[in-house]
This record gives C-alpha cells, structure tokens and sequence, in this order.
C-alpha cells in the first residue's frame, strides 16, 4: 500500500506540473489574442483618421466643412474623444472641442508631433496629459500630406474606458489580472482595481522583463502584491503591451486537493489492509490444518485490494486532470467578442457581413455607396472574425492609400462564397478595384501585403493572392471554415 501511496502522490505531482505548463501556454496564447484585438481596435482608429486626412476640405484648409466629418468620425467613440490637427510647431488649428481655435493652448506632446512629421506614419502615443481638458490620455496621430510632405498631424484621443471595457471584456474570470500598458511600461487599463493601478508603472518583475523581448512567459507579482504565472505580449504597431496573469493559488489548488484525495483514500485502504492481514495472522495460529487455506486467502483478498486501490487511484486522478482542464479550457471559450475582442468575457461568433461592415466603417463614413458587398450568411468562429476583420481592414487601407478609394470616382466589390470542394468547406473573398489611379505592381512589398499573407497563411490556413490588374487591384483571401461554425 505505502509504495502504491507514494506513487500516486508522484502522479498528482507530475500531473500539476503538466496542468501548469499548459496553463502558462494558454496565458501566451491569450495575451497574444488579446494583441490582436487592440491592434484591430487601433487599427480601425487609424484607417478613418487616414480617410480624414484625405478629405477634400482638409486640402483647402476648409475647417468648417471639415467640423462635420471630424464630429461625425467622434460620434463613434463618444463625447469624451477629441479631434485636432496641429502644425509642426504645436500650435492647434483645429479642435471637435470648441470652434474659437484662437483659444487653442498648444499641443502638450511635441515629441510625437515631430515623429509624424519626421517619419510620415502614423504614430501612437505613450500616456500624457491633455493641453485641452487637462486629464490623462493616449492619441492616434496620422500625417497629412500634400505633394508628398507633412503640412498637418491629426490627432484623436479616444475615451480611455474604451480601452478598459476592451480589457474587462477579455478577462476570463476573476483569478485573472490583465493590463494595457504604454511603451514605457505605464499602466492605462487594467483588471482588477483600474482606478487604482492607472497611471502607475508596472510591478518590478513585469517591468524588468517586458524590454528583453517582445513576448515572454514568467512568474511575477502583480501591483496588488498577488502572485502569477503570467504572460506579456508587445505589438508592433503601437508598441503597447499586453500583459495577463492568472494567480499561482488557483495552479497549486488542485495539487493540494489530489494529495488529500490521494492521502485520503490510501490512508483508509491502508487501515482496512492492515486490520484484515492483523485479523487473518490471528486466525492463522489457530491451527495448522487450515493454514495454507488461510495463505490462499490472504494473498487472494490483498491482491483484490491492491487492485481496488489502483483503480480508485487511476480514476480520481484521471477525473481530477479532465475537471481542470474543462474549467480551463471553459475560461478560454469565455474571450471578447473582439481582443476586442481580446479585448470580451465570452467570444460569441459572428455573421461575416457584420465583421466586415464593422472593419470597412471607416471607410463608409464619406460615400457608403463607393463599397458592394455581396455573398451569404457566413456564420464566424471568434478566431476567424478576428484575424478576418484585420485582413479586410488592411486591404481597405491600401486601398484608401494608393486604390480605388483615393479618389472620388473609385468603386469597390466584394463578394464572397463558399466552396464546397474540399472535405472541410473554405470561404473564398474576393476584393475587386475598378475606377481608382492607374495601377502598377510594387517594387517590393511592404508591411501590410505581408501582413494580409502571413494572417492568411499562419492564422487562418489559407492563402492570399493580390493581382494588380490594369483596370485596378483584385486581392483573394481563401481560409478554412471552422466546424464550430
């Protein structure tokens, strides 16, 4: 019994540490989920101030007119956004927040104003204090170009809360921590205790790690002096991080819980072993005629009770291994909505022309009829609405940049379908340009084709194709459907 004991509680041990190691994994895998919905939720921030910056009124310093579109894009994202351009001095020409720009203070953050200008990008802030309305805030600041150079940066402070719900909208459950945090390490939204974690820097372990690499596992403690096993996760496009924890008490509860059991039990079959073999030995001495029927017996009954341990054993662990792994993996099923969807609690599927009218908005604030679309009801597991709606609004950027939505007489289709011929069915869309600029394939490609291929490819285990036909661009993206769906 006791080296059947000691090899049960092995089993436990080697359990956790399994149990342990998938969950840091999944800690990853949700911090890098949780990334990809803030960069769509940036990105689609930053295509409709770059639909903005390329707006007709804009290009005649017409502010006026211009008013209406910046206050229809804020309209969006509620009151507390804010709207402004601003010279390469700092000085503000423009607000959503008054119409007497005489009284404009200048810009508070001149370090990202000369980055725009130096590097005609877009560019994205750390946590600053507003010159306007005097409070914390993160800005989207986008060039405006003409003839080729920066004359303007227009910049949008969306509401901080959008960036906390997208934080408390992803957090699987209460044993997580989950923070956003700008590139030099301050915390901007956060889950648990907003109020009284934002604005300061992240906790030493966190902070010592997070510039070694852009993503990483490690064992840290929180602000609240909690400890995790965590995650972080920096993106590329705005240098922000996403950071994620789950307590070490809820990992290390069921270790303790398998040895009790484990104890437990063995500790009863033990007794029950050595009161019978006490019993058995006394009726032994009785007598010699009966002993080799009692040896029988006795060898008989504890292999019948090793065998009742071993199955008992194997079955409690076995339970208790599937049980943990069923909550966890239940607290993965429960992400965003999306990041969000990273950055939501349970991440719902979607109708693919919800997900796709959602990314092109920005796009449609202009002239809706400029983009048709046109295909089935294509319901979406959360992982293909996610990555989908990134490759579609990176299409509809290029398109805006350099296609058939950079001008005024451009027109879009896209069309979708579902292909049947394969034993797992895929989904085929198809981007069609006519009536933009003359079209002339790139020299080389840059970011934003490499990102359409790779999402394709890596993401969703398909593949993207972009022609540049003379009579304007046609991109393809084919991905599996999931059986979820």
């Amino acid at each position: 019994m006791l080296p059947l004991i000691v090899f049960a509680v092995g089993l436990a041990y080697s359990n956790y540490r399994q149990d342990r190691s998938d969950a840091t994994r999944r800690v990853l895998e949700t911090v890098r989920s949780m990334r990809l919905v803030l960069d769509s939720e940036v990105q689609r921030m930053t295509g409709g101030l770059q639909v903005l910056a390329l707006s007709e009124s804009l290009h005649r310093d017409d502010f006026d007119s211009f008013r209406r579109s910046a206050v229809g894009f804020i309209s969006q994202y509620g009151e507390d956004s804010v709207l402004l351009l601003a010279d390469k001095s700092g000085h503000q020409l423009f607000s959503t927040l008054t119409t007497d720009t005489a009284s404009l203070p200048p810009r508070n953050n001149r370090d990202i104003v000369e980055r725009v200008f130096a590097s005609k990008t877009p560019q994205f802030s750390d946590l600053f204090t507003g010159s306007s309305k005097k409070r914390p805030i993160v800005t989207v600041e986008v060039p405006v170009l003409r003839d080729g150079e920066v004359v303007y940066t227009l910049s949008f402070s969306p509401p901080i809360d959008i960036f906390q719900h997208l934080v408390e909208r992803q957090r699987p459950d209460e044993q997580w921590t989950v923070s956003l945090l700008d590139s030099k390490g301050v915390v901007f939204a956060r889950a648990p205790n907003p109020n009284e974690t934002f604005g300061k820097q992240a906790s030493p372990s966190l902070y010592e790690a997070m510039f070694r690499a852009p993503e990483a596992v490690l064992s840290s403690v929180s602000l609240d002096g909690v400890a995790l096993a965590s995650a972080y996760a920096r993106s590329r496009l705005t240098g922000w991080t996403v950071a994620a924890g789950v307590t070490e008490s809820s990992l290390i509860a069921p270790l303790w819980r398998d040895i009790a059991i484990t104890s437990l039990i063995g500790g009863v079959l033990l007794l029950v072993g050595l009161t019978f073999a006490v019993r058995m030995a006394t009726t032994i001495a009785r007598g010699d005629m009966l002993h080799n029927l009692l040896i029988e017996e006795l060898n008989h009954r504890v292999k019948n009770t090793l065998a009742l341990m071993q199955a008992i054993a194997v079955q409690t662990f076995r339970s208790a291994s599937r049980d943990e792994r069923a909550k966890f993996e239940g607290r993965l099923c429960a992400l965003a909505e999306a990041h969000n969807l990273l950055s939501q609690e349970k991440w719902a599927g979607s109708e693919l022309r919800d997900v796709i009218a959602r990314a092109l908005q920005p796009f449609l604030l202009a002239n809706p009829d400029r983009i048709r679309m046109a295909g089935p009801t294509v319901p979406l597991s959360p992982r293909l609405a996610v990555v989908l709606s990134m490759i579609v609004h990176e299409i509809a950027t290029n398109a805006a940049k350099y296609g058939a939505l950079s001008n005024e007489t451009g027109r879009v289709t896209l069309d979708w379908e579902i292909m049947e011929d394969a034993p797992k069915p895929r989904l085929r869309l198809i981007w069609t340009e006519t009536g933009g600029p003359p079209v002339t394939a790139p020299v080389q490609r840059g970011f934003g084709s490499r990102l359409i291929e790779r999402s394709a490819r890596d993401q969703l285990g398909g593949e993207a194709t972009v022609d540049f036909l003379p009579r304007g661009v046609v991109c393809t993206v084919i991905c599996a459907l999931d059986e979820e769906r």
